[in-house]
């Protein structure tokens, strides 16, 4: 079955992401909690995660708390959806998002992935095949701590930004002080220094001096930056959402 489903045209995919969806959803009927993403209300948000999570994945469109915390952003800060044409370049990109950002840019929205063959383009964000000032804007979540060499990925992110444009560089903040060692190449070595077995290093705070080192401006934004009081719980928005790294030139 899943051979079969992966021979069909991404727009059916995409339709039977969302009938998946719907059905998943019918026990979550209810006005508690909001999604910023797909604007679509529930009792509760999913459970998730490897060490799962209460409340934390939209049971209609799959958003997690990050994508809540990023949407609202891109709604009250930035010029995303202002109707001009804009040239972007969304990494990996998830599903919850990729719908939405396509039919908003049209043929400006470029996806890339070095596996997924999802993706538009095959890229290597180590080496980007693109010329100086291609894109408007970048997004990249959580692709960084997969990327042996990360700060070679930022300053290629950084080359191909507009001047006047602007990014998103999204990673997971897990300690004070970003860890990596080379020399931790097996899965179960990196499962227990990383987190994760596909895992490079861990972040720490000091992840915005190695955007700033790569050339970037960075504006730091927090979950009480964009909701407080009730906002926060109905919309899912909690520690789990991270931080908003805002990078422009």
């Amino acid at each position: 079955m899943n051979a079969i489903a992966a021979m069909l045209p991404e727009w059916a995919k995409q339709s039977l992401r969302q009938l998946g969806n719907a059905v998943r959803a019918v026990p979550y009927r209810g006005l508690g909690r909001f999604c910023p993403v797909c604007g679509k209300s529930s009792s509760r948000f999913r459970r998730f995660g490897i060490v799962p999570r209460e409340d934390a994945e939209c049971a209609h469109c799959g958003a997690f708390e990050r994508h809540l915390l990023l949407w609202l952003f891109l709604s009250e800060k930035t010029d995303l959806f202002d109707g001009r044409p804009k040239t972007m370049l969304h990494v990996a990109p998830e599903p919850c998002l990729e719908p939405r950002l396509r039919k908003r840019l049209g043929g400006g929205y470029v996806t890339a992935d070095l596996f997924s063959p999802r993706a538009m383009v095959k890229m290597d964000i180590s080496d980007i095949h693109y010329g100086d000032q291609s894109f408007d804007l970048i997004y990249c979540s959580h692709v960084f701590e997969h990327v042996p060499d990360d700060r070679r990925a930022m300053r290629e992110f950084f080359r191909v930004l507009k001047d006047e444009g602007w990014a998103i560089l999204l990673v997971p903040i897990e300690s004070d002080r970003t860890f990596e060692d080379p020399s931790i190449v097996d899965p179960k070595a990196r499962l227990e220094a990383f987190g994760q077995e596909d895992h490079v290093r861990r972040y720490g705070a000091d992840y915005v001096e190695r955007l700033r080192d790569a050339g970037f401006t960075v504006q730091v934004s927090k979950v009480e930056d964009l909701a407080n009081g009730e906002e926060t719980v109905t919309m899912g928005l909690t520690p789990a959402s991270g931080e908003i790294y805002y990078c422009t030139k």
